[in-house]
């Protein structure tokens, strides 16, 4: 069976973006066609390294390209609407970096407008696709052992203060809950479902961002303690207690790693042998899902994004963390 080939373009040249198209090139069917940046030395650059037949110092133009299938838009949080709506106005599939949008209300705009148009739109929320991930969702929805009673996950790193760098810049979105805390909220909404009750504290710093942040759900029979920083370095890794185990996913928890198992005395390490980055995977995703005729993801649904940004609106609230 031939496998159907997709010509990706990618809105927004930043770092995460240059990780993208590397694992891009791991999936079959996949060809990076075309980039775009504001900068045109940019994009040229991008191209060439990354053999895209084409550049554009435009989004616009990117997006009106007839020849180009999917859209992944890495540019900085607070664009991610304007961008998203404009794809899909041009009929683009699309995975747009998280958080999808900065508020509930942008990311309901945004489903609802690839609804009408019958566009594909997916967050691209890449720890989902992770197989350590998949198998501690198996793990969970199988009950293993037992019933997940508790989670802890943290993400935190110390980045140098700068007020004009985009982590520290309100006017981009900027602060620890959207750019990492969105990894520990995701993980205990995921496994643990919607919260019955959330308690937050943070520090907004002197930009008007949170420069750290911790976040307590609480459930009926469980709980989860999470965590995200800005200003100091953490394990970045996330612990599970089950009835029957201990599960500690290592550091970075995020990203591909390993599993420490503890149950019944014994001890397991468990590996998942991921060669890439591991952004490749939910490329694989988006290409199956188009080849099914579908509009939305079946793993990253519209749903867990209208609910991940919800508990993100309401632990931004109790922060005190305006945009």
């Amino acid at each position: 069976m031939t496998t159907k080939s997709y010509k990706w373009g990618i809105i927004g040249l930043g770092k995460i973006a240059h990780k993208f198209a590397e694992d891009l090139q791991r999936v079959e069917g996949a060809e990076l066609y075309a980039v775009a940046s504001r900068s045109s030395e940019k994009a040229e650059e991008f191209a060439e390294k990354f053999e895209a037949a084409k550049f554009y110092n435009s989004y616009e133009a990117l997006a009106q390209d007839p020849d180009v299938d999917i859209i992944y838009i890495a540019t900085p949080h607070v664009f991610h609407h304007a961008n998203t709506m404009m794809c899909i106005q041009n009929k683009k599939a699309v995975l747009c970096e998280k958080p999808m949008g900065i508020n509930e209300h942008q990311v309901q705009e945004m489903i609802a407008a690839a609804r009408t148009e019958n566009v594909f739109l997916m967050e691209a929320l890449w720890t989902h696709f992770l197989p350590h991930f998949e198998y501690i969702l198996d793990l969970v929805q199988t009950k293993k052992f037992g019933k997940l009673k508790e989670l802890t996950a943290d993400f935190g790193f110390e980045a140098p203060f700068n007020s004009e760098k985009r982590i520290f810049n309100k006017e981009l979105g900027g602060g620890s809950l959207l750019d990492v805390g969105i990894y520990p909220v995701f993980a205990a909404m995921t496994l643990l479902g919607e919260p019955d009750a959330i308690s937050a504290t943070g520090t907004i710093g002197k930009t008007g961002v949170d420069e750290d942040c911790t976040i307590n759900f609480s459930y009926k029979n469980a709980k989860a303690e999470l965590s995200s920083a800005i200003n100091k370095t953490t394990n970045t890794e996330a612990k599970l207690i089950f009835e029957d185990a201990e599960v500690l996913i290592r550091s970075r928890f995020h990203e591909p790693t390993s599993l420490f198992i503890k149950s019944n005395g014994k001890e397991e390490t468990r590996g998942f042998d991921v060669e890439s980055i591991g952004y490749n995977f939910e490329a694989a995703h988006i290409q199956k899902m188009l080849s099914e005729n579908r509009v939305e993801s079946t793993v990253m649904t519209h749903k867990k994004s209208l609910l991940l940004i919800s508990l993100l609106d309401k632990i931004r609230k109790q922060i005190a963390l305006e945009y």
